[in-house]
């Protein structure tokens, strides 16, 4: 599934760190980003989890929460979130429903193997739960000032 800006953003419902939950009928009426990594504590997932939260008050003054979606167990979100001093939302998604929903769990290729895993890929909802701003294969560097820029024009 290729979503579009405009299009109805998937429904979800996660497990997130701090035993939370996060879902798209609980952030009803307010604006998100969603964004989607491939593994904690890895040096790109790293730097753009440090990015975003280097610019948590700016998403937090215009009151959008910024979600981190990987496979990885809320265990771990823990641990990554507590090591890195974190400021955003860590969701587990283990069987990869809501990545497939959003288009992003997709064929990879290193080294000529071949096998699945999480595109870094941030899609930027409106609060009318519709997706405002799509981000695919994601380069880290400035990429959490290109969001919060496009959060600022919602």
């Amino acid at each position: 599934m290729d979503l579009q800006p405009g299009d109805k953003a998937p429904a979800f419902k996660l497990a997130t760190d701090g035993a939370g939950e996060v879902s798209l009928s609980g952030l009803k009426g307010q604006p998100f980003v969603l964004y989607f990594y491939p593994k904690d504590s890895t040096s790109g997932c790293t730097k753009e989890a440090l990015d975003f939260t280097k610019f948590s008050n700016n998403f937090k003054s215009l009151r959008v929460p910024v979600i981190g979606v990987s496979k990885d167990s809320t265990a771990s979100h823990d641990k990554f979130k507590a090591n890195q001093k974190l400021k955003l939302i860590l969701a587990s998604d283990p069987d990869t429903k809501v990545a497939q929903a959003y288009g992003v769990w997709v064929e990879k290729s290193m080294y000529g193997r071949k096998y699945m895993g999480m595109e870094r890929a941030t899609f930027l909802v409106n609060a009318s739960g519709r997706i405002h701003q799509v981000w695919r294969k994601v380069k880290v560097p400035g990429h959490a000032e290109a969001v919060l820029a496009a959060a600022k024009s919602l």
